[in-house]
């Protein structure tokens, strides 16, 4: 197989600092956080609008990639489950999927609610969620 690059676009700013105190999920208390841009991906930012949702992928900068089943959600009453079959952020290739509202557009700062992502990590790409076939 082929290697392939990923540059961040971005970085999270957000009050969650540390992985083990994190929500493990946006909808389980995660809090406002922002969405920073680098400048040359401005074009990219300019048409997000406050109350789209979206999709954020993002690199788990800090993940094990080492990891190929864990208990789900840490539970060792669970079984061991493969990580495909997971959300767990430690797996060969640590993307973050993070389903998002925007709530605030301020440059290349856009606030996001319910971000679980920690401080810091990268930002890979944003997308709309879409409502109907006839959106791209």
């Amino acid at each position: 197989m082929s290697d392939y690059q990923l540059r961040p676009v971005g970085r999270v700013e957000s009050p969650l600092t540390d992985p083990a105190t994190a929500p493990k999920q946006g909808d389980e208390g995660a809090p406002d956080a922002w969405l920073v841009f680098a400048p040359d991906v401005a074009p990219a930012v300019r048409d997000l609008r406050p109350g789209t949702d979206a999709l954020v992928l993002t690199w788990f900068d800090r993940a094990r990639r080492d990891v190929l089943a864990v208990h789900p959600r840490g539970d060792t009453s669970r079984p061991e489950t493969g990580v495909f079959a997971t959300r767990s952020p430690h797996r060969p290739n640590p993307i973050g999927l993070h389903r998002v509202r925007v709530l605030a557009v301020d440059g290349l700062r856009i606030r996001v609610g319910d971000l679980e992502a920690i401080d810091g990590t990268p930002v890979l790409d944003v997308k709309p969620v879409l409502g109907g076939p006839d959106e791209r």
